[in-house]
């Protein structure tokens, strides 16, 4: 192929693989949500799910207990194919090992008097706010996106504006019940098998199978009221941040960065009351995509402006702009016309933007654009900052703060008490002239390291095995691998994270 041809195909695959996303995928997407809805709808009303769960998990079993039986030759993961995830990553790992097949997509169990709900892992927070807000009731941290999974957000993490309060998704678990790798049931609580019950958070599925989650409910209502303050000068930013984090009154906190001297920090609470003339449904198809309702509060004429949300359309503002992934793959989505014509379709799924990508699109993918999440004490907030100004110039930032206690596990608190940290997300198409995916990532690494952060493991990694381990703290789960017989069961986290392990 010539130079002229493939510098053609670039040009195309760039600017108008929108034609591929308007025109199939939005429609796909769509059908394939409202397949699942009506299917969740019809299992949940016939409470046909508890029911079948028993047979699933045996189900699970038998494999196992076959695998075991015919010499252990490769190791185990779930048959889940790896586009079907929401990371934008594709698991090599997929391709070498035995494959578990699991259909684990149903809500098990509502206890309102216990306040808990169960859930299988394949479990939605589309599909989990759904059932929960109309009854209301909500569990405390609901991660943005509607097609984040339970499983994914407890074998790897999750992370909400409300996590300031109640910490990571892993926080407001109660139990697990897991297959491990010789066939058997095991279930984990704080009272119960308490060393795996911490070990599974970010141990990515490589201490057992997870097969159900009980997770913990709070009293919902049916709007949020949030502030909107627009603050100008990074040191006054990450000031103000801080200052709202810290504050107990507020049940949500969130910023967005639009430059490096210029934010939007939002504060939310419940309420049933809300002022008719400030109600914003922001979740409708025809309305603008959150962050660019947000960016407009930087105008002096909203200075510190409220708004009452409706609960579900709060806790999904993100879902429509995929925070704000939409506006590098359709342009022009947040035009009126195309909102009003098209936006009902919206987001593509992107487990769909992965099965159609060439590898000609994933090699400019990850050479153009950048997606990672970091994990850093607040107090080296302003300094993060800069550093990713330095390292990348992506705007805007997402920050989300959140309490990291000293629970035992792969990740908690390194200064040797319960700290608040912040989320530092950032997605899209770096603007320095030296940008190199490797170099840029290692960098980032580095910085978590130095300062006592860590790297949300979904997105690449380029740290080393000894880097990771230094990140990680591996005591209890080295100690559970040991106990479990996990070594020739289950990959390592790093074998099925790492850009340098090539499993």
């Amino acid at each position: 192929m010539s130079a002229e041809t493939t510098s053609l195909m670039k040009y195309l695959i760039i600017n108008y693989r929108w034609v591929l996303v308007c025109f199939f995928l939005l429609p796909l997407s769509f059908l394939y949500n409202g397949y699942f809805a009506i299917r969740n709808w019809i299992f949940f009303k016939l409470s046909s799910a508890p029911k079948n769960h028993l047979k699933k998990v045996q189900s699970i079993q038998k494999q196992v207990q076959e695998w075991n039986k015919k010499g252990r030759k490769k190791k185990l993961c779930t048959a889940r194919p790896g586009w079907q995830t929401m990371s934008f990553r594709r698991p090599a790992y997929k391709n070498t090992s035995h494959q578990i097949v699991v259909d684990l997509v149903d809500v098990l169990e509502i206890n309102l008097d216990q306040r808990w709900v169960e859930v299988e892992p394949m479990v939605t927070m589309g599909q989990l706010t759904t059932v929960l807000n109309p009854l209301g009731w909500t569990i405390p941290v609901v991660p943005e996106l509607d097609d984040l999974t339970v499983g994914g957000l407890v074998m790897g993490t999750g992370i909400e504006s409300a996590s300031h309060k109640h910490g990571l998704f892993q926080s407001i678990c109660l139990s697990y019940e897991m297959v491990l790798g010789d066939g058997s049931v095991i279930n984990c609580s704080e009272n119960e098998n308490s060393e795996l019950f911490y070990s599974v958070p970010w141990s990515y599925g490589t201490l057992g199978i997870l097969t159900a989650t009980r997770i913990r409910l709070i009293p919902a209502k049916q709007f949020i009221k949030l502030k909107y303050h627009a603050v100008h000068g990074l040191d006054k930013i990450c000031e103000r941040f801080v200052e709202a984090s810290s504050c107990s009154d507020n049940e949500f906190v969130e910023g967005i960065l639009f430059g490096p001297d210029r934010a939007v920090v939002m504060t939310g609470n419940f309420t049933d009351k809300p002022e008719p003339d400030k109600i914003n449904c922001i979740g409708k198809w025809y309305k603008p995509w959150f962050f660019k309702h947000v960016e407009k509060k930087l105008n002096p004429y909203y200075k510190n402006d409220v708004e009452y949300l409706p609960l579900r359309d709060y806790y999904h503002r993100h879902t429509r702009s995929i925070f704000w992934e939409a506006q590098d793959i359709i342009p022009f989505g947040n035009n009126l016309l195309f909102r009003v014509l098209l936006g009902w379709l919206m987001p593509p799924k992107v487990s769909f933007l992965k099965l159609t990508q060439t590898e000609t699109t994933k090699e400019l993918y990850e050479n153009h654009h950048v997606i990672q999440d970091i994990l850093i004490p607040a107090k080296h907030l302003h300094k993060s900052i800069k550093m990713f100004h330095e390292t990348l110039e992506v705007y805007p930032l997402w920050l989300c703060p959140f309490y990291l206690g000293q629970a035992p596990g792969m990740v908690h608190s390194k200064s040797g008490k319960s700290e608040m940290y912040v989320d530092v997300g950032v997605y899209g198409v770096p603007k320095v002239l030296d940008f190199k995916p490797e170099k840029s990532t290692r960098k980032i690494e580095k910085f978590a390291i130095d300062h006592d952060g860590y790297q949300m493991l979904y997105a690449d990694t380029y740290t080393t095995k000894e880097e990771f381990r230094n990140m990680f703290d591996h005591k209890l789960y080295d100690k559970l691998r040991k106990k479990l017989n996990c070594e020739d069961t289950f990959p390592e986290v790093y074998e099925k994270v790492s850009r340098k392990a090539r499993i």
